[in-house]
């Protein structure tokens, strides 16, 4: 069976889309070894600020982990006007949504009441967090900021269709490389800026600041907004301390931190500072020793009470996994009508789910033509990608799924679209996939544009960085 395929750029061979004409015009004007010259420099730039991610388990010759550089590809995704206006409206329903839905599910679980999603999904999710039943936390927003990664696949006609593929509501990371992207991008071509129209993404830490000014407590005339780390050899440590500099705040460590009558406060060289509001980028189970993990020293110790008292707000909000979680996903579009009264803008990827004992037999009969999902994996682990397997990688996971079906789900092994990208032998097409960053406080709102990650193995459909991913920058053009 021939897999109809989707480019980006090229309606066929001989055909470029008209959002890229000015772009494919410019390009086939560059020199080999021009633009060479600027794969290598960007590669320097990138190294020379850090702009790595750190691989846990890989190890370099000496023993000690690895840091990667996350490739950078010099041609950018361009989405026209008219097409981002119909993703922007999906995404912040599907937010909305989502949100709308984890309050629910702490407080008066209407959905289940309905019969919408079933009960034992909820509460032995291992998201779930008693803790926060009945926790009002400010404007009803869990997910302050989401990451939604969507895709693009040929439908019928062979046009291409946007899919929403995962939803990101825990610690989504990212966006780091997406300003760098453009900035590095505006660094080498500044002249492709003065022809095209693009969007700006510059301005999103002053958009976050906002955002998580938005949510403090009510309280805090003037929040004081910090960003916790779990430190340096966190593999998004670049982030962290990039988000904190460009929003002209603190990066503290759970070290730095103390609770006092019933109130967080950080340790700085002046004395105790009260703090109202935490971007965290640490798990649930770290966040305090006295409530999830003992053991944790990357947390705060008393920082639940504070919070469920409504004196410190988190982002995002403790609990929120519950509906990020690949067994909840397929309900989302469930979601949207129960909540919002309306049909869902963005699809979802058609999903079985191992739980249910018809789709888990068409699981596992046709693993070889499947992508099948842990429920709880991340960054591209626990999965089986069929087409791709060999039958004994097939049968070692068909032992898997048969020992704990509820643990999985599958989805038809979809033809992401493609983009030219730029490899060691030139120019050729690539897997790629987006990841928008939507950021709700008293409104949802988001830059135009987000991550776009690249799978830079000829074939490979993993574009995940922990994977070997790379990224390209992300133009939506002005209408």
């Amino acid at each position: 069976m021939q897999i109809q395929k989707f480019d980006e750029m090229n309606a066929s061979p001989q055909e470029v889309r008209a959002h890229y004409t000015q772009y494919a015009k410019w390009l086939a004007q560059q020199p080999e070894d021009v633009m060479q010259a600027r794969r290598a420099e960007a590669e320097m730039i990138f190294r020379r600020v850090g702009i790595t991610f750190a691989v846990y388990g890989a190890k370099d010759e000496d023993g000690a982990g690895t840091e990667r550089l996350i490739p950078f590809d010099l041609i950018p995704r361009v989405i026209p006007a008219h097409e981002w206006k119909s993703m922007e409206a999906g995404l912040v329903q599907r937010v909305t949504a989502l949100n709308r839905f984890i309050h629910d599910v702490y407080h008066g679980q209407e959905i289940i009441k309905a019969g919408l999603v079933p009960a034992d999904q909820i509460f032995q999710n291992a998201q779930f967090r008693p803790e926060m039943m009945g926790v009002d936390v400010p404007g009803g927003v869990y997910s302050i900021i989401s990451g939604i990664d969507i895709v693009r696949a040929p439908d019928a006609k062979g046009n291409g269709e946007y899919y929403v593929l995962e939803d990101n509501l825990r610690v989504p990371s990212g966006v780091s490389y997406m300003l760098e992207d453009r900035k590095m991008m505006m660094r080498l071509f500044p002249e492709l800026f003065a022809q095209n129209r693009v969007a700006p993404v510059a301005h999103y830490p002053d958009l976050l600041l906002e955002t998580l000014r938005a949510v403090s407590p009510a309280h805090a005339a003037q929040p004081t907004v910090v960003v916790l780390t779990p430190g340096m050899y966190n593999s998004a440590y670049f982030e962290h301390a990039f988000l904190a500099q460009q929003m002209g705040v603190e990066l503290v460590e759970g070290q730095d931190l103390f609770v006092k009558d019933n109130f967080v406060y950080m340790r700085t060289t002046r004395g105790p500072k009260r703090v109202d509001v935490i971007y965290r980028r640490v798990d649930d189970d770290f966040l305090d020793p006295l409530a999830f993990r003992p053991t944790s020293t990357l947390g705060c110790a008393g920082l639940l009470d504070v919070y469920r008292s409504g004196n410190v707000t988190l982002c995002n909000a403790i609990g929120t996994g519950v509906a990020d979680d690949k067994s909840i996903y397929p309900y989302v579009p469930k979601m949207i009508e129960f909540y919002l009264g309306e049909k869902p803008i963005l699809n979802n990827v058609p999903t079985y789910m191992g739980r249910n004992p018809d789709e888990l037999k068409y699981i596992l009969a046709n693993l070889k033509d499947l992508v099948v999902k842990e429920v709880h994996g991340a960054g591209g682990y626990g999965m089986l990608v069929g087409p791709a397997s060999t039958q004994a990688e097939i049968e070692d996971f068909r032992k898997a799924v048969e020992a704990n079906p509820s643990g999985y789900i599958a989805q038809p092994t979809l033809s992401l679209s493609t983009c030219p990208t730029y490899v060691e032998k030139g120019i050729a097409p690539r897997h790629i996939d987006l990841r928008p960053f939507v950021l709700s406080g008293k409104t949802v709102q988001m830059v135009p544009g987000g991550l776009t990650r690249v799978a830079l193995k000829e074939g490979s459909l993993v574009v995940n960085s922990s994977q070997g991913g790379g990224t390209k920058d992300t133009w939506i053009l002005e209408a």
